[in-house]
């Protein structure tokens, strides 16, 4: 995923990261069905010399014949032919150095692929290339933070809580917090949004905005309309050049208006947030 902290905010997801190529995941089938015989002419572990003429000990156990060998088949979804892993952030190219060799190609592609299919908005095949790339390499923070904005754009705010504590865990980066705190939101527990957002510990600006965002929306789910606004009521506002952060905080602006019943105020805003939207990033229809 991209590290970018445009690509760490509640309202999208990040970005993920070859060529198809890595070993097959699966395993053979089972072991055939019986051992070979004990000792010659007896049961097995008994005592040699048995009688000649009796049945062998394995026709007596009614023994079955071995179980013919499963075909190995590759695990997971299959990595698109044309990906090129060098489009991933170096950062994550760097991280997933920390994998033997023969792992490294092979996450880089479901990682990247994962990013296309969000891209698309294909979640479904997202989530299957990011959980992939989790059950190889699921102790690689990289791989962890695609598995949690991929659940995120799932709307699977509980697991993408989970993943995303695991990456705070393993690498101290309050990055994700906002996000986190929106997972709470989601979940139905505003009052929690709220106490990790007092966690954060950052001078990143672009986090602050996204803290700021989520804050206000945990407000006004708690009712708090007032606070709501007040809490988007920042020098951002603005002060940022166009773009989809910008874009975000005017429109939570805008919500927040109306929910307060001034529509008059709200409109403007949403007007605003329309023009700032100059990449397209929240689809908002122009006034």
């Amino acid at each position: 995923m991209e590290r970018s902290g445009s690509d760490r905010r509640p309202s999208g997801g990040g970005r993920s990261g070859g060529r198809a190529g890595g070993k097959p995941g699966g395993r053979s089938g089972g072991k055939p069905g019986s051992k070979p015989g004990g000792r010659p002419g007896g049961k097995p572990g008994g005592k040699p010399g048995g009688r000649p003429g009796t049945r062998s000990p394995g026709a007596e156990r009614g023994a079955r014949p071995p179980r013919p060998q499963r075909e190995q088949r590759p695990r997971g979804p299959a990595i698109p032919e044309d990906i090129d892993i060098t489009e991933l952030d170096p950062a994550v190219i760097n991280e997933l150095r920390t994998l033997p060799e023969e792992l490294q190609e092979k996450v880089a592609g479901h990682l990247l692929a994962a990013e296309w299919a969000l891209a698309d908005d294909d979640v479904a095949a997202a989530r299957e290339h990011a959980a992939e790339a989790k059950r190889v390499a699921g102790r690689v923070a990289c791989v962890r933070e695609a598995m949690g904005i991929v659940a995120y754009r799932c709307g699977d705010y509980s697991d993408a809580l989970a993943e995303l504590r695991a990456v705070r865990r393993m690498t101290g980066d309050d990055s994700f917090v906002p996000m986190m705190a929106d997972c709470e939101r989601g979940l139905g527990r505003p009052e929690r949004a709220l106490e990790l957002l007092r966690e954060l510990r950052t001078s990143d600006p672009e986090t602050k905005v996204e803290a700021a965002i989520v804050a206000s929306g945990a407000r006004s789910d708690m009712g708090q309309v007032d606070a709501a606004l007040v809490l988007l009521e920042i020098p951002e506002l603005t002060s940022l050049p166009a773009g989809g952060q910008r874009a975000r905080l005017e429109y939570a602006y805008a919500h927040a208006l109306e929910a307060g019943g001034r529509d008059d105020q709200a409109r403007e805003w949403f007007a605003k947030a329309a023009a700032s939207d100059i990449d397209g990033e929240l689809d908002i229809p122009s006034a």
